[in-house]
């Protein structure tokens, strides 16, 4: 199995005991409803991560301790694979660490969410970076569906959700939005306008959980996920909306999903992997 920057981090980086950041791979791919591919994504970005530099944005992250676990094994039933993933991240979350998971589809956040909502016991709040609200109830009759993960964390688990650059729902999830009380800046109001930053409302968590759905970002840039949709967030400007985001706030974790690996280019695997690292930076 690959490091996530393996070749650059040193054994004291790679020591799991005092890694700040640790690296869960979930090769999940059940409930995709486009194309296909996501069980992939995690081996790539591992597999990307080792072309990446130690410094970013002036500041080398890596050096606070990044391990790498072995991937979750997601062939059980989905309720399993979902508790499988929450012993993960609450593990994590309980040694001091921040998880950073791989996807594998969208629906894995939920028990990735769970995990450390479970290891805080204190309120937590989404930051869904994403195409789609995920806000149907059991779409497709699959009540853990990737298009329904954060109906989930919003209706059964009461956590605060707040999206960027969504621009395909529908009127299920406008009017869960409202029952739910999500916060959301769409994307075709963010990027016409150019905002790459929104304040989260006063009363919303100081605890952050980073959702980042690649898909969220415009397929001219980031082309490999199952469910491209035209008019997405810049690179720049997504990680500038999370960033500002995070401003006063903690990362206690986070979820890079929905990479589905071309083989003929290299270039979104390169890019999630790069993203990332970028999240991990913002919990500095």
């Amino acid at each position: 199995m690959t490091h996530f920057l393996e070749g650059e981090l040193s054994s004291a980086e790679l020591d799991p005991q005092t890694a700040r950041f640790r690296i869960i791979p979930v090769p999940l791919e059940r409930t995709v409803s486009y194309g296909a591919g996501t069980a992939g994504g995690p081996a790539a970005i591992l597999e990307a991560s080792v072309e990446l530099e130690r410094l970013f944005r002036g500041t080398e992250t890596c050096a606070q301790g990044i391990a790498t676990e072995e991937p979750v094994d997601c062939t059980g039933s989905l309720p399993e694979v979902m508790e499988a993933i929450a012993r993960r991240t609450e593990a994590v979350v309980k040694s001091g660490a921040i998880p950073v998971t791989l996807g594998g589809e969208h629906a894995l956040s939920y028990g990735a969410v769970r995990g450390v909502a479970r290891a805080l016991d204190r309120p937590l709040g989404i930051v869904q970076i994403d195409a789609h609200a995920d806000l149907r109830k059991a779409y497709q009759g699959e009540r853990h569906s990737h298009a329904s993960v954060m109906q989930l964390l919003a209706e059964e688990d009461g956590i605060s959700i707040a999206q960027f650059g969504v621009r395909a729902l529908c009127a299920e999830e406008v009017a869960r939005r409202d029952t739910c009380r999500v916060f959301y800046r769409d994307a075709e109001e963010l990027v016409t306008q150019n905002i790459h930053a929104v304040d989260l409302p006063d009363d919303f968590p100081e605890d952050i959980y980073v959702s980042f759905d690649v898909d969220g970002l415009d397929p001219s840039i980031l082309p490999a996920t199952g469910t491209p949709v035209p008019g997405g967030l810049g690179y720049y400007q997504a990680l500038s909306l999370c960033r500002h985001a995070l401003k006063g706030r903690r990362l206690v974790g986070c979820d890079i999903v929905e990479l589905a690996p071309d083989k003929h280019s290299t270039v979104s695997n390169f890019t999630t992997a790069q993203i990332t690292y970028a999240l991990m930076s913002l919990a500095d």
